[in-house]
């Protein structure tokens, strides 16, 4: 995993007449880095912790802002209005949803974080459109497949209406969903993926009760197949084709442009369609082009790359005759995952003023030199507007750690590799530490070879063991106060980090950390005011190796392990996990069963808060039902077998009553564990 690689000071705050170019390779050395200020971090007394010592360790100002924080109590804090004012204690919050019977894992989603999210991406291109004097609109659409919740699409068309926000939808279920919730006069239904005729049918026929459906053609295939529709229901359709653009993305959806793109014409297919629209008289239906360069795009560049390719591509249909009115920009705006605003691919090195002034100053240019109208602006930003607004929070279950007790001398008559560890032990400093650790890795190893050849008692080889740890344990504590730690010693951290057991399903609830390796800022809730003294990786509920979080955020790279607090037996100890809003909850799958979380819609109030809904999480009984399990049929084999224990007297009565009653409780409850 390379290093990340910030953007110059001037390309974070880029303008149009900014060319200064962004470096898109994977990382720099460590060297190179440009620092972020300083923080109070190093202002306090090092034995002291603080909450701004929390905030700087788990970066919460580069990726929070201005949504979350950390109160005085070492509380995380969420701002639901932004800069607006008003704040809610999420560890407070959950505390009292726990009473409303709401367990944990619980994904909390703000209402108001939403509006935000789409007030600040309208504003900006506002801003733009106002700053290079743009004689166009912008209109922003939400792609469903981001978060196809209900509740959250029913959100998104309600804030949406003052700036006629629309919806995409990339299939036939998402159009059903977005033709009977979109009820914004005006408001653009854009219409990709693959379509069929029924597809294609009812997008025209929804013209008749008001809507502003846009067909965009993807594949060559569908150019025929719109014309003969639009023949046999007498209907001029809004139509679009999405360019497959030369310019690449980067990072891991690169792929989505380019010549071998899954989805998109290319420029000759672009003019085989534009020709059989004009034969069928359908040309004036020709008013959108739409392109992609793929999700989470983390350099400025590739946007400026892009929206150049593309407004020579607009103006050139023009010119063949097209009554070109859209641009849609597709998806692409970026989370600041990480906080670091780099090119790295869980952050992006400008913000959203940048993406906006980008790519209208580059649309105004190109049309005004060609005498062109500039069309009306779409852009299809669904992880930048949902991310923030859903927090996962989750509860750990119990640890294990790596084993420590303090060591023994060796006796009289033990193994003379027991004298060796002991002696390394001991001789353990800031001067040899390095050397130190080969020679304990190299005795323990002896320790072993001699127990496998029947030499070593086995008490002798746990002594060798508790000896190593030992060691690794006082090398550890030294190498944390280095400022540099050597290559062969980069790995001690992991080696020596705690398991937390965590309350969730990682397959279930943030797919993309164990499919792609996408990070999510994780932190705890509470406790932010103590100094978290363990490093630790997360393990969740499923039998899987993968079932695991052992990557986190960092500023200069990836971290291995989480420094956490100790856990306490018998006191909840919550974590967070953050910006994870868009794709988690749908791509979720059934791993082991454990199904979705409960979910719950906060709103803010002059009082405080309102809870808006409440979506239960699945039950066992559910879970089972999707793989062909009837829950009373079940029960019902459970009955048998008691019966039949029952009368060769294997279990009493009172005692099948328990395991039936037992049996059926737990299949109407949440498949997570409750803890006690």
């Amino acid at each position: 995993m390379g290093v990340k690689s910030t953007a110059a000071s001037s390309e974070v705050v880029n303008s149009h007449s900014d060319k200064t170019p962004v470096s898109l390779n994977g990382g720099r050395k460590k060297q190179d880095i440009q620092m972020l200020p300083p923080s109070t971090v190093q202002e306090v007394p090092p034995n002291q912790w603080t909450i701004e010592k929390s905030e700087a360790l788990y970066r919460i100002e580069g990726w929070g802002q201005p949504y979350f924080s950390i109160n005085a109590a070492g509380h995380v804090t969420v701002s639901p209005k932004g800069d607006r004012g008003g704040s809610l204690d999420l560890y407070e919050l959950v505390n009292a949803l726990k009473l409303r019977n709401l367990g944990l894992p619980l994904l909390i989603r703000f209402s108001d974080i939403l509006e935000n999210r789409i007030e600040i991406l309208n504003a900006c291109f506002a801003k733009a459109i106002a700053r290079y004097n743009y004689p166009g609109d912008y209109c922003g659409v939400f792609p469903v497949k981001c978060n196809q919740q209900r509740h959250l699409i029913e959100d998104l068309v309600r804030f949406g209406k003052p700036h006629q926000f629309g919806l995409e939808a990339g299939s036939k279920p998402e159009l059903m969903i977005a033709l009977a919730l979109l009820d914004t006069p005006g408001a653009p239904l854009i219409c990709n993926g693959y379509k069929d005729r029924e597809y294609i049918e009812t997008a025209m026929l929804a013209q008749k009760i008001g809507q502003m459906p846009i067909i965009v053609l993807e594949q060559i295939e569908e150019v025929d197949l719109v014309i003969e529709v639009s023949e046999q229901l007498g209907i001029k359709p809004i139509l679009g084709v999405r360019a497959k653009l030369s310019t690449r993305g980067m990072g891991r959806w690169g792929t989505s442009s380019g010549d071998r793109a899954k989805f998109g014409l290319t420029i000759p297919e672009i003019i085989n369609a534009a020709d059989k629209l004009r034969d069928a008289d359908l040309l004036d239906s020709f008013q959108l082009l739409h392109f992609h360069v793929g999700s989470q795009i983390s350099a400025i560049n590739v946007i400026k790359d892009a929206i150049q390719e593309a407004s020579q591509i607009y103006v050139e249909l023009a010119l063949l005759g097209a009554n070109m009115k859209y641009l849609d920009v597709g998806g692409g705006l970026g989370v600041d995952y990480d906080g670091s605003q780099t090119n790295f691919y869980a952050s992006k090195n400008y913000n959203m003023q940048n993406y906006a002034n980008d790519i209208v100053a580059e649309l105004k240019d190109t049309c005004a030199e060609r005498n062109i109208p500039v069309p009306t602006l779409i852009s299809e930003s669904g992880r930048a507007v949902a991310s923030h607004q859903s927090v996962l929070i989750f509860d750990v279950l119990s640890t294990s750690e790596v084993p420590f007790e303090a060591p023994e001398a060796p006796r009289e008559g033990e193994s003379q590799v027991i004298s060796y560890l002991w002696e390394t032990y001991q001789l353990i400093s800031e001067e040899n530490y390095q050397e130190a650790y080969h020679d304990a890795a190299q005795f323990k190893e002896e320790a072993i070879s001699r127990f496998n050849l029947g030499i070593l008692p086995l008490r002798e080889r746990a002594k060798a063991e508790r000896l190593y740890w030992a060691c690794c344990h006082k090398i550890l504590s030294i190498t944390r106060q280095q400022e540099y730690v050597p290559d062969d010693l980069e790995d001690l951290e992991e080696i020596m980090a705690s398991i937390y057991y965590a309350n969730l399903s990682v397959f279930q609830s943030a797919p993309d950390c164990w499919a792609i390796d996408q990070l999510f800022p994780i932190m705890p809730i509470h406790r932010l005011d103590e100094e978290p003294t363990h490093r630790g990786i997360l393990a969740d509920l499923t039998c899987d190796s993968d079932g695991k979080i052992d990557r986190f955020i960092d500023l200069r790279d990836v971290k291995s392990v989480l420094e956490l607090h100790a856990f306490k037996t018998g006191e909840p100890y919550y974590l967070g996990m953050f910006l994870n809003g868009a794709y988690q909850e749908i791509m979720g799958n059934l791993h082991n069963l454990f199904g979705d979380t409960n979910a719950v819609h906060i709103q803010l109030t002059p009082k405080g808060y309102q809870i808006e809904h409440v979506v239960k999480g699945d039950t066992m009984s559910e879970v089972v039902s999707y793989v062909q399990y009837d829950s009373e049929d079940l029960v019902e084999k459970i009955r048998q077998r008691c019966e039949l224990a029952l009368e060769d007297k294997q279990i009493t009565l009172s005692e099948s009553q328990k395991l039936l009653q037992t049996y059926e409780q737990s299949l109407s409850r949440y498949t997570y564990l409750l803890k006690s």
